[in-house]
């Protein structure tokens, strides 16, 4: 069941990660990608800050958002387009 959450959540972040750098979305599978990429970026930044914003569910939205904001940031920075 984690990992169909995992699914879900890197969904729902890439998208949002989409819209928020792009205006529009990177397609569902890149999308999926960039959201659990991020999410495990997130998940490592926020721990070793000691981050933890709400419970589960929220905490790992808004890592995998801001983890895959910084993945999508580095991915343009060093001119690779996903």
């Amino acid at each position: 069941m984690d990992f169909l959450y995992l699914i879900i959540f890197g969904a729902i972040a890439g998208w949002l990660i989409g819209q928020i750098f792009s205006g529009k979305g990177y397609g569902l599978v890149a999308n999926i990608i960039i959201g659990i990429i991020g999410g495990v970026i997130g998940g490592w930044l926020f721990g070793l800050l000691g981050i933890h914003v709400g419970n589960a569910i929220v905490n790992s939205l808004i890592s995998a958002i801001i983890g895959g904001g910084i993945l999508v940031y580095l991915l343009n920075f060093f001119g690779k387009k996903v």
